[in-house]
């Protein structure tokens, strides 16, 4: 149980077309959304920062979500870790690729790029400052500085979220959790 209850009718008032957009891009409506309602500035902020972060850009939808993942279980928040999973999945990322996202650097499953991607992920996740201007260098041989923005956003909207979630222990919805489970029945078998 979450240690801040939900708002209750969501879909009413003046949250309501945020949460029937966020309902609609997620296919459920996120629990952590409805505890940060309390606080309806804080919710539309985080909103139009997710919105920036995942809207259309140089890095695919698929890759953004494969970060969080990796920045959610390196910080070991598993509200985070079964949404951006789910989202990967749901963004065409392969379950198998999934499954071995700590893996990645020595897996046949993820480019070059991926790699740099997610190595600057899984540093600036754990401790900020492990990231490395080698790490930067490796990236700008598959990336320009727009898209290097996009992944650092994507890290530093998982930093807050990590922390959001694990610090309220925010309840997690039933499609992530399913896919969450699946993903560790299928790791421990």
């Amino acid at each position: 149980m979450s240690r801040v209850d939900p708002i209750q009718n969501p879909k009413e008032g003046k949250l309501a077309p945020l949460f029937q957009q966020a309902e609609s891009w997620m296919g459920f409506l996120p629990n952590d959304g409805l505890v940060m309602a309390h606080k309806p500035d804080v919710l539309t902020s985080f909103f139009g920062l997710a919105k920036a972060v995942y809207e259309e850009g140089k890095i695919p939808s698929g890759l953004k979500r494969m970060i969080g993942h990796i920045s959610s279980l390196s910080s070991g928040c598993e509200y985070c870790s079964a949404h951006s999973a789910y989202g990967a999945n749901e963004n065409g990322v392969e379950k198998e690729k999934i499954e071995q996202i700590w893996e990645f650097r020595t897996s046949s499953l993820f480019s070059a790029a991926e790699k740099a991607a997610l190595e600057l992920a899984i540093k600036s996740s754990m401790l900020p400052n492990q990231s490395t201007d080698e790490d930067f260098n490796t990236l700008k041989k598959y990336y320009d500085n727009e898209a290097i923005i996009e992944i650092v956003s994507v890290i530093a909207m998982f930093g807050f979220l990590n922390r959001w979630n694990s610090t309220l222990k925010t309840q997690l919805e039933d499609s992530p959790n399913s896919f969450y489970q699946s993903l560790k029945k299928e790791n421990n078998e």
